[in-house]
């Protein structure tokens, strides 16, 4: 068999590169994942063609630089009933508004929470940071880490403080999500697993923390015990259970899977 045509550059911990890998699993494409560290990743993201973000998914025919539009891609090569995008206009807006918001608040917000956290656990944070880079770039990221520790700081605008605003700003998106599901609907937008639900749930995994996650995170009782508690807050809230729910019943459903059933 030949190798997978598509490449998908990323940082294996980033829950944005989490949202692609789960989409293009959904769908059951089949493509090779590049992993990087922080820093070193923008190299690999532009030498593929994207900007300085990740994820990057490399195609026969194009580049695709955001995690939205990679979902979108996928979701077009996916079997019809597990597409996450609904072909109605007016129920894909409602989708896809929700799925910008998330990308806009939820997605920043709860990565420089986490990243201020895991700062002061550098054992840890090496430990699950790393998981299938090069060998090489596991030394320079262990080697470097004061010098990483820097660059995120600089480019996430990471200020003494910030994570008093940024912790606040999550569980608002929290206590939103719950309003929605407050109706007793099982899915964000109605009795549909959709984007919206994907992206809500990869999202939030930088405090939900789910063991399906598509590389190892670390868990609550690995963890310091501040952290603990914010993982543990964010699990038992109402919009935290969710998220867990879609990870467990959703991220290994694959094309594959649905079309043997």
């Amino acid at each position: 068999m030949t190798a997978p045509a598509l490449r998908l550059i990323t940082i294996p911990i980033s829950h944005y590169c989490e949202k692609a890998r789960w989409a293009l699993d959904r769908a059951g494409v089949s493509y090779r994942e590049e992993r990087h560290v922080q820093g070193i990743h923008a190299i690999a993201a532009r030498r593929a063609g994207g900007g300085r973000t990740v994820p990057v998914l490399v195609t026969p025919e194009r580049v695709l630089a955001e995690s939205h539009d990679i979902v979108a891609w996928a979701d077009q090569r996916g079997p019809g009933e597990l597409r996450t995008l609904p072909a109605a206009v007016a129920e894909r807006g409602e989708v896809e508004r929700l799925c910008r918001r998330f990308d806009e608040l939820l997605g920043p917000h709860g990565r420089r929470l986490i990243y201020v956290h895991m700062f002061s656990q550098r054992r840890l944070a090496q430990e699950y940071n790393d998981t299938g880079v090069p060998v090489w770039e596991d030394r320079v990221a262990r080697r470097g880490w004061t010098l990483m520790q820097r660059l995120v700081t600089r480019v996430l605008d990471i200020t003494p403080g910030c994570e008093v605003g940024d912790e606040a700003t999550v569980f608002a998106e929290l206590d939103r999500v719950a309003g929605l599901l407050a109706d007793g609907r099982p899915y964000l937008c109605g009795e549909r697993f959709t984007a919206a639900d994907l992206t809500f749930a990869a999202l939030s995994a930088p405090v939900t923390a789910p063991p399906e996650y598509g590389t190892p995170l670390p868990q609550p009782q690995q963890m310091a015990p501040r952290t603990a508690q914010l993982i543990r807050r964010a699990r038992e809230h109402p919009a935290g259970r969710h998220a867990l729910d879609m990870f467990t019943r959703h991220r290994h459903e694959t094309a594959t899977a649905a079309l043997a059933s």
